[in-house]
Order: structure tokens, then C-alpha cells, then sequence
């Protein structure tokens, strides 16, 4: 006999449809001849508490930590336990020859299985395999099958997954209960509470540390206000609009006066300075022509649609993966916690199958249409030289997609499930169609060796817009701002207030360009006026629970910009398989708020208490990069390159210095 170990029932059943062996029904699995097909539901097999080790060790005192364990213990979960059961007493079975891993393809779902395995002690003489499968689909779970490696090949995934949970067991039980002893009662007072008790944790406590930096700062922030000068330049005719800035020929070169490259911080001053050109003449001196072309946004991660779904639906990032999670399971979609935006050649060599689907059973009007655009203006679908394609950015998983398939359970979905659904398919259509492309151009005037710049931008050809509709022009400056400040760890101030209306700025460029287009250099023109913009410095954006996905994606920074974002993105804190769950935790413990209309996240003050004691005793918690390295070392283990023990030595290491340094200042 063949046993198959899935890790949801759901998931089990599309086996056995796929296998077609007349499968009964046990209950808690199906057999057919050939095979045995069960289940975990999620974590079966828990690590222990202290207590269980030593029941003295329930107590909390500081004689007793850290607590760092040479074996580890772990337990069966309670409300699991018949589950497990059953699950173990078919592991045992004389008569199963093969064992098939089934459980999620990624670092978590091989951890279930192997504690699992490690509790069950399966029958010695089977042979165990791993099945890792991008998708739910007939072929692709027939492949995974056919295709399954010995589970020794993912001994390093395990590894990895064994030292996450260890560290976050370590950190999380001996630093809450160090600072629930020193601070506790301390806290207690403050919030007017009996008692308290700290809970802190490796990714948790960092990210609670980016919320309230991040409320500290808009509310310590201070409004500085400045002036711009625009010119209206021209003939009787046609005319058009430049902004001054400061250059090495102006007379204010590194002046005191200026704010920065284009603002006064006096509007006195920058009304003299317009006094002083008044009548001066006007002449151009350089112009520069170009076209643009903007290619489609690359393919969506989890942290990408977790942030769009954020914006567009205004929903949690756990719900967004709970809906992914279930569009994966109704075969529609592709594996969802990757950290992937790309394709790999050999999925893009079949991509074509993906498109078919969608093109005979998706019967949606608008997706039909963008399809059938593609069909008729002959849109190639061979990506192989995109930037779209890119096995070297691909771990576990590739992009999410449409599979072309499961259509049998669309109309199943509710609705928030049928727009993520369609909000995947259109981005994924979106990278068959040609950039769009722009017409720009640059003028450069000189006023008595003052210069000002005019800009003309115009969408001539639409391209992959057609499928996926501009931004307003409000977030493209969010976008062009956040690139500039990338630099800086917490993104703030200088930045322009952006309540320009996005319509009038599309037609004053607009408007430019036919002008621009007519100028050649050296062209003396006429000053019609100048006229004083007053700006002013905004304080950084709360966090969105979408967008702090990204900023967790991007170790603590909060980038905007898609193609910027990519370049820049490295280890993050945690995964994308448990951002959403850190989020979640943080507001369930009432360390943050999320406001449910908007998203918005704002700390508690019982969260900011926490961040205070945090960053007293052991600032290095809240820093991102630090987490980011933890989260680098397990990926470092994941592919071999460094040994599981020389990662927990170095964790242990760190956990006894943490304690030698705070028990002494206590």
C-alpha cells in the first residue's frame, strides 16, 4: 500500500479525485487497493513548555533562565489528538511500503509533516517521499507524485524549519519572562493593572517597534513651510509653465535663504527675487527630447497582493492569504505564500496552457476582451527574455497565477474571492501586452543666470494600461518621493504636500508638451508672470496593514515603488507565510489597532509601554536589520550553506549575552 499525507481534508479529497482508485471513506482517511490517503489538520504536534521539562520551571523566576534545553520536547496537541492518532496508526502500518509527503510545499508544511513523523516513528521498512506541487491542478498534483524525491533531499528545509521554531520559542519564553520580572510590576502601575505581563518575540517585537517609531515621529513631526516660484513663459499665443531651481550660475547658489533646491524659506525673500527678474529676458538653452517606454509590473508575490488587496479592498493581509489560500485549493490559482515575483523558464515553456483556460472557460466580459485584444493585434507570448522569467529569483516557488483551470468552482466564490481572483488574472495578462510609452520633453530656460525647467509628458501608446488602469497621479509622486528617500531608514519629512488635483497636474503637462514641442534652443521668449506656490513638509503616512507587509518584506523600510522595491529586496522579517499571522498576533494581544475601514495601524498604549521597555533593556529587538539577519541565517541554512548547529550555537551565544548584560544592570 501507497500512504498519502496531505495537510487539509480538502486537500486530501483532490488527491483521491485525481488517483480515481474508488477511494472509501474511513472517516478520518480513504483507502482504496493501491491507496491510503489522510490528513493533518494544520499543527498536530506542538514544542513543550518549560513546566514539562521541570514542573518547577513553571514559575517565572530569574534563578531559572535562560532557559535553553540540550533536547527539545514536544506533544501531541489536545483537540488533535484523534487526528494524530489515526494519522500515526497508518504511518505504522506493516503493509505500507510508501510513504508520500503530501503537506504544503514551503518551510511551515514541511515542519507539520516532520514533527508528525518524529511522534509517529513510521514503519521503518517504508520508503518516504516528498510530493512538492505549485499547484492543486489534475496534472500537476499527478507530476508531484510521479516526480516525488526521497525526503532526505529536504533535510535542510526541515533543518531550517526546526531552528525558526526554536528560535522563536527561546527568544519568545526567556526574554517575556526576563522583562515580565524586571518591568512587570513597573507596567503594572503605569496601566493601572494588577499585573502584566511582557510579550515580546523576534519578528513581533521588531515590527511593533516600526509601528510606533513610526507614530512617534508623525507626532513629534513639525510643518515646515516653503515657497516655489513658477514662471508662465511663452509668446501672445501659447505659453507654458516652469519651476525655477537653484543651480551653481544662480546668485543664491548655497544661499541660507533657500529650503532646498527649489524653495524659499521666507516668503519676503522669494518675492524679492521675483521683483528682480521681472522684465529680464528669457532664453532657452537646452532642450532634450525623449521617449518613454514602462513595461507591466512584475507578477504578485503574497506581500504584493497582500498590499494591494489592502488598498483595494481594505482587508488584512490573513484575509488576503485566506482567500489566495482558498482560490489555491479550488485549483484556480498557483501556490500562494511565495516570496517569488517571477516565472522559471520550464513554467514559462507551458504558459500557454494557463492562457487557454482562461481564454475557453473563464467567461468574465472584461478579461475576454484584454484576451482577445492580445489575439488580435498578435501579442507574442514568449517571455523566455523578459524580465518576467528568472529562475535565479525563484526559492520554493514561482509567481502567483491563474491556472486555467478550476473553473468548475468559480461560481462557488463569494465575491471578495471573485475580485482577487480577477485582480491575479489581470495582472498576469497584464505581461503579454507591449509597454506603455510616452513622449517627454525637457526645456531648460535662463532668466539673468537663473534657470527654470519645464516639463511636457504624454501617453501616446496605452499598452499593458489597457489592462491594468493607471495610478492616480497623487500616488505616482508617493512612488517618485519614496525612491528619493530610500535612503533614509525612517522615510521622513521633505516631502511636498501632495494635494494637487491629480486632473489638473495630467493636463498641465499635457498642455506643456504641445508648447515645449514648438521650442528650439536659443529661443528668446516672453516672462508673462511668476507666480509664489506655497508648499510645505508632511510628516511620514501611518502604516496600512497592507503596506507593512512590504516595509516587513523589506527589512523595515517602506518602499513604494514596484521596480525599486524589487531591486532592493533581501531578507525581510519573517516570511511570507507568517507576516500576516505577526500582524494579526500584535492586534490581538492589544499591543496595535487597525482601524477596519481604513486599514490604518496605530499602537496601543500598552504597545508603546512594551516599546519603551524594549528599547531600555534590548534595543537591538527592535531593530529590523537584526531580525532581517536571523530570517538570512535560516535561509543560509535552507540552502545548505552554513550547518543547523553552527546557527543555533550563534543563537544561544546571543540569548546568554542578552541575559548576562540586563540581569546585571537589574
Amino acid at each position: 500500500m501507497k500512504l498519502i499525507i496531505t495537510e487539509k481534508p480538502s486537500v486530501a479529497r483532490e488527491f483521491a479525485k485525481v488517483l480515481n482508485g474508488n477511494f472509501q471513506n474511513k472517516g478520518s482517511y480513504l483507502e482504496s487497493g493501491e491507496w491510503i490517503i489522510t490528513w493533518c489538520v494544520g499543527h498536530l504536534v506542538t514544542m513543550s513548555y518549560p513546566e514539562k521539562y521541570d514542573e518547577k520551571l513553571k514559575q517565572w523566576r530569574l534563578d531559572t533562565l535562560p532557559f535553553m534545553p540540550k533536547e527539545y520536547k514536544y506533544e501531541i496537541i489536545e483537540r488533535v489528538q484523534n487526528q494524530f492518532n489515526v494519522v500515526k496508526t497508518l504511518l505504522q502500518r506493516e503493509d505500507v511500503t510508501e510513504i508520500y509527503n503530501a503537506g504544503d510545499s514551503g518551510r511551515e508544511g514541511e515542519y507539520i509533516q516532520r514533527l508528525v513523523f518524529m511522534m509517529a516513528k513510521p514503519n521503518p521498512k517504508a520508503q518516504i517521499k516528498r510530493v512538492w506541487i505549485d499547484s492543486q491542478t489534475e496534472e500537476e498534483i499527478l507530476r508531484g507524485i510521479k516526480e516525488a524525491k526521497p525526503e532526505s533531499e529536504y533535510d535542510s528545509i526541515s533543518d531550517s524549519a526546526y531552528l525558526r521554531a526554536k528560535e522563536d520559542y527561546l527568544i519568545g519564553i526567556n526574554f517575556s519572562r526576563l522583562l515580565s520580572i524586571i518591568y512587570g510590576n513597573r507596567l503594572a502601575k503605569s496601566l493601572n493593572q494588577d499585573y502584566f505581563a511582557i510579550s515580546v518575540g523576534r519578528v513581533m517585537t521588531c515590527v511593533l517597534g516600526m509601528i510606533v517609531s513610526r507614530e512617534r515621529e508623525i507626532r513629534n513631526f513639525v510643518k515646515t513651510k516653503y515657497y516655489k516660484i513658477i514662471g508662465t513663459l511663452g509668446t501672445e499665443k501659447e505659453s507654458f509653465t516652469a519651476e525655477w531651481k537653484v543651480n551653481e550660475k544662480s546668485k543664491l547658489f548655497e544661499s541660507n535663504l533657500l529650503y532646498n533646491e527649489s524653495g524659499f524659506k521666507s516668503e519676503e525673500e522669494a518675492k524679492k527675487f521675483i521683483v528682480e527678474l521681472a522684465g529680464k529676458e528669457a532664453v532657452v538653452t537646452e532642450i532634450k527630447k525623449t521617449k518613454q517606454k514602462e513595461n507591466a509590473p512584475l507578477l504578485f508575490n503574497l506581500a504584493e497582493i497582500q498590499n494591494e488587496c489592502t488598498k483595494r479592498f481594505k482587508i488584512k493581509p490573513d484575509e488576503t492569504l485566506e482567500v489566495i489560500q482558498a482560490l489555491y485549493e479550488k485549483k484556480l490559482v498557483t501556490y500562494p505564500r511565495t516570496d517569488a515575483r517571477v516565472l522559471s523558464t520550464a513554467v514559462s515553456k507551458e504558459i500557454s496552457k494557463n492562457l487557454n483556460g482562461l481564454a475557453k472557460r473563464f467567461q468574465d466580459e472584461e478579461v475576454q476582451a484584454i484576451i482577445k485584444k492580445m489575439i488580435d493585434e498578435k501579442y507574442s507570448t514568449n517571455l523566455a527574455k523578459t524580465k518576467y522569467i528568472n529562475d535565479s529569483k525563484i526559492t520554493d516557488h514561482y509567481a502567483i497565477i491563474p491556472t486555467g483551470q478550476g473553473f468548475e468552482n468559480y461560481n462557488s466564490l463569494n465575491e471578495l474571492q471573485k475580485n482577487i481572483y480577477k485582480l491575479i488574472v489581470k495582472r498576469f495578462l497584464a505581461i503579454f501586452y507591449p509597454p506603455a510609452e510616452y513622449n517627454k520633453v525637457n526645456v531648460t530656460v535662463n532668466i539673468e543666470n537663473e534657470t527654470f525647467y519645464g516639463t511636457g509628458k504624454v501617453c501616446v501608446k496605452r499598452g499593458f494600461l489597457d489592462v491594468l488602469k493607471p495610478e492616480k497621479k497623487e500616488e505616482q509622486l508617493k512612488q517618485e518621493n519614496a525612491r528619493s528617500l530610500v535612503d533614509n531608514e525612517n522615510l521622513s519629512g521633505n516631502v511636498d504636500n501632495l494635494s494637487n488635483n491629480a486632473d489638473e497636474i495630467d493636463k498641465e503637462e499635457n498642455a506643456n508638451l504641445e508648447v515645449l514641442n514648438t521650442l528650439k534652443k536659443n529661443d528668446k521668449l516672453e516672462v508673462q508672470n511668476f507666480e509664489l506656490k506655497d508648499a510645505e513638509t508632511s510628516p511620514p503616512s501611518r502604516y496600512n496593514s497592507g503596506n507593512l507587509v512590504i516595509a516587513m518584506e523589506g527589512a523595515g523600510k517602506l518602499i513604494e515603488d514596484e521596480e525599486l522595491r524589487e531591486q532592493l529586496r533581501g531578507a525581510g522579517i519573517g516570511t511570507s507565510a507568517t507576516r500576516g499571522e505577526i500582524i494579526k498576533k500584535l492586534e490581538r494581544i492589544q499591543y496595535i489597532k487597525i482601524n477596519s475601514k481604513t486599514q490604518i495601524v496605530t499602537p496601543t498604549e500598552k504597545g508603546e509601554a512594551i516599546f519603551d521597555v524594549v528599547n531600555q533593556s534590548m534595543p537591538d529587538m527592535l531593530n529590523p536589520k537584526l531580525t532581517a539577519s536571523w530570517e538570512k541565517g535560516l535561509e543560509m541554512v535552507a540552502k545548505k550553506e552554513i550547518q543547523p548547529n553552527v546557527f543555533m550555537e550563534k543563537l544561544e551565544k546571543y540569548i546568554q549575552s542578552k541575559f548576562d548584560k540586563l540581569v546585571v544592570k537589574f
